[in-house]
């Protein structure tokens, strides 16, 4: 494979009038790409933005687990509603996803991230006060909604913005959002009992980061419309007939972008399971409430640093199946931990499973790499979260309903094992050194 650099600088000039539009930075000209004060003003304020929308992708859904009995309680909620609303999530994720390349070519990543960040800000502040079930999980999907759009997106402005430092920017998104999702776990239950020990502005104070990341998306917005206005009062007739004959990329021909959805699909799974059952699994061996939820935070945690790593180190290999072998290995030897001495190496099995949850990070990374252009990015982030996500909806359900029927974890941690082989499998194909547009063009 040849160096990031090489390949932004061959991508660029390979690519048709139309790539090249949507491969700049947010409708950014080549005049502003290759001037200084002006692309280092923006540069920082992409790199802010980018921090900033990263952290609030995960706090609606962990603040909300920090304090969802007493959520049920305020409102009445059923068990079932209760079940449901933990699976909403992914499905959001999902449905919402496929949204987000169509809504990128008409208004640009800015404008769509910006909205997205709008739309959590909005959902967060107003589903406490909602008044009632229906209107809680209306607000949680709008918010959801937002997450789900700025997650396809990221890696499209990463890609655009830093082309040859694809790996150390997912590095940092995925670093910031491992923060966030472990941030509102720990600190959403003494901020509630600091705020009078009422739940509703517990999980309305999340609101104030979201409206912070609207902020630095503005001006880019902005300046994006207007070169884009200008760029279209100085563009030819027949280079804009040209631009339009452009062929939307046919996703779904890719061998590549199938092995990648899975492979999103499955460390999801995984990583959903985690984050769900296993302080319980340790509970149930014995250890007490607290050390399992410290338990769950270590292995939470563990991807803070990885997710800085991993990338840096994908971006540098010709095949990421290595990586994807390592971590496979780590999850499948803290599930035979957990299987034979849950209690007794905990620890240790946390650790390890905080590793392999790190496959999420590579697996961005990933999308960055196998796809050449802008619109291909958008549309492989797309397909492979979306269905991805699809995929992981019935893995902690199905895990539940083995644990109630076998009376023991034996079954859902062999079932949690067995996912580990072919999300091994999946996840060297995706990582040969291949683009979907070779592959989509070939078929």
């Amino acid at each position: 494979m040849a160096s990031e650099e090489t390949r932004a600088v061959d991508t660029r000039t390979a690519m048709s009038p139309t790539e090249r539009d949507m491969s700049a930075p947010m409708g950014a000209s080549e005049t502003t790409l290759e001037k200084g004060p002006a692309h280092t003003w923006a540069t920082r304020l992409v790199v802010a933005g980018i921090v900033l929308s990263a952290v609030n992708l995960r706090p609606a859904i962990t603040s909300l687990g920090a304090l969802l009995e007493e959520v049920r309680d305020g409102l009445g909620m059923s068990g079932s509603v209760a079940g449901l609303l933990t699976s909403v999530p992914p499905l959001c994720f999902a449905v919402f996803g496929v949204m987000a390349p169509r809504l990128a070519r008409r208004f640009g990543p800015a404008a769509v991230v910006c909205a997205g960040m709008a739309a959590i800000f909005a959902g967060l502040l107003i589903r406490p006060y909602a008044g009632g079930t229906a209107g809680f999980l209306a607000a949680s999907a709008l918010a959801l909604m937002g997450i789900a759009v700025s997650n396809v997106l990221m890696p499209v402005i990463v890609k655009r913005w830093f082309p040859d430092r694809v790996g150390s920017m997912t590095g940092l998104y995925s670093m910031v959002l491992a923060l966030g999702t472990s941030l509102p776990a720990a600190v959403t239950v003494p901020l509630t009992h600091a705020m009078g020990g009422n739940w509703k502005p517990g999980l309305a104070v999340w609101a104030v980061l979201a409206a912070a990341a609207v902020l630095p998306w503005i001006p880019l917005v902005r300046q994006g419309r207007k070169e884009s206005a200008a760029a279209a009062r100085s563009a030819s007739a027949p280079a804009s007939a040209a631009a339009g004959e452009q062929p939307p990329l046919r996703i779904t021909r890719s061998r590549t972008a199938w092995a990648l959805a899975v492979f999103f699909g499955l460390q999801a799974t995984a990583a959903y399971i985690t984050m769900g059952w296993m302080p319980q699994i340790f509970r149930d061996a014995g250890v007490s409430a607290g050390t399992a939820g410290l338990l769950l935070a270590v292995t939470m945690v563990m991807g803070v640093p990885l997710a800085f790593v991993i990338p840096r180190i994908a971006t540098r290999l010709p095949h990421q199946g290595p990586i994807v072998l390592v971590l496979g290995v780590c999850g499948l030897a803290g599930y035979a931990g957990l299987y034979l001495a849950p209690a007794a190496g905990a620890w240790a099995w946390a650790l390890l499973l905080g590793i392999a949850n790190c496959a999420f990070p590579l697996a961005l990374t990933m999308v960055g790499m196998r796809a050449r252009s802008g619109p291909g990015v958008a549309q492989l982030s797309a397909f492979a979260q979306s269905t991805g996500y699809l995929i992981s909806i019935p893995g902690p359900l199905l895990v539940g309903v083995l644990y109630q029927h076998s009376g023991g974890w034996g079954l859902p941690i062999a079932l949690m094992a067995g996912l580990m082989v072919p999300q091994m499998v999946v996840g060297v194909l995706a990582g040969r050194d291949r683009t979907v547009e070779e592959e989509a063009a070939a078929r």
